[in-house]
């Protein structure tokens, strides 16, 4: 019997609505982290006497700085989730980009927007 070069239809389907589902989470993380960075929920300390703003300003800049980091880490992730999707429909998901060989369903199941096999990404560390 031959080695599986693409997964089945089916197959494809089943990955399709995990990424869909990450990919929906993924989208509210990132407005939450966007509306971090512009205050958007209103819930800043422009309402609060002068001491608390004060003593906040700081915490307040760096807890932007990381939202504004996480807020492009999860458009990167965003990204991958899309493009995971595009692959699926040219029936190439799945496949090592490096080693031509199934990702295996499992490493899939974790992190659908993988490109790389373990071996390959192994390789790529040393």
């Amino acid at each position: 019997m031959s080695e599986k070069t693409r997964y089945s239809d089916e197959e494809l389907e089943e990955f399709k609505q995990i990424i869909i589902e990450k990919l929906d989470k993924a989208k509210h993380d990132y407005e939450l982290f966007k509306n971090a960075i512009t205050h958007g929920d209103g819930n800043d300390t422009q309402d609060t006497s002068p001491t608390f703003h004060v003593l906040e300003e700081g915490a307040t800049v760096l807890s932007k700085e990381e939202a504004g980091r996480l807020a492009q880490r999860q458009q990167k992730f965003i990204q991958n989730l899309q493009a995971a999707l595009v692959r699926i429909e040219n029936k190439t998901y799945g496949v090592c980009r490096v080693t031509g060989k199934l990702i295996p369903k499992e490493r899939l199941r974790i992190v659908p927007h993988a490109t790389l096999s373990i071996e390959a990404k192994e390789k790529q560390g040393e």
